[in-house]
C-alpha cells in the first residue's frame, strides 16, 4: 500500500511539474492572449449588456494574469533553488541530500523535516549540557 501511495505521489508531482512548465511558457501566454482577443472581437461580445462586457473584460485580464504570475513565480522559485543549492554545495559539512529537495515528494520532505527536527533537538540538548 505504501508503494502505491509513493508511486501516486511521484506521478502527481510530475503532472504538477508539467502543468507549471506549460502555464509558465511564453507560447501558452500568447495562445491565451489570442484567445482573449478573439473573444473580445467576437460579435457576441458586442451584443451583450455593459455588465456582462465588464465581467468578461475582468475575466480576460484575470485569465492572462494567471500566466504572468505563474511565469514570475517559476523564475523566482528556480533562482531561489539555485542560490540555495550553491550555498549547500559550497558548505563542507552540509548534507547534500537536500540539494534537490524541490524534486522530492511530500512524504520524502516530511521525513527529511523530521530528521532535521531531531538534529535540532539533539543540538539543543548538547548545547544545554555544555552550558
Amino acid at each position: 500500500m505504501k508503494n502505491i501511495y509513493k508511486h501516486t505521489e511521484r506521478i502527481f508531482e510530475k503532472i504538477a511539474s508539467v502543468t507549471v512548465s506549460v502555464l509558465s511558457n511564453s507560447v501558452t501566454f500568447v495562445i491565451a492572449l489570442l484567445t482573449v482577443i478573439f473573444w473580445f472581437t467576437n460579435r457576441q461580445f458586442y451584443t451583450q449588456g455593459i455588465h456582462e462586457s465588464i465581467g468578461n473584460i475582468i475575466l480576460g485580464i484575470t485569465f492572462l494574469s494567471l500566466f504572468v504570475i505563474q511565469r514570475t513565480f517559476s523564475r523566482f522559485s528556480a533562482s531561489l533553488h539555485l542560490k540555495l543549492n550553491e550555498l549547500i554545495s559550497s558548505h563542507e559539512p552540509a548534507n547534500n541530500s537536500v540539494i534537490f529537495a524541490e524534486e522530492k515528494t511530500v512524504q520524502e520532505l516530511t521525513e527529511l523535516s523530521k530528521e532535521y527536527a531531531e538534529l535540532a533537538e539533539q543540538a539543543k540538548e548538547d548545547r544545554n549540557v555544555n552550558v
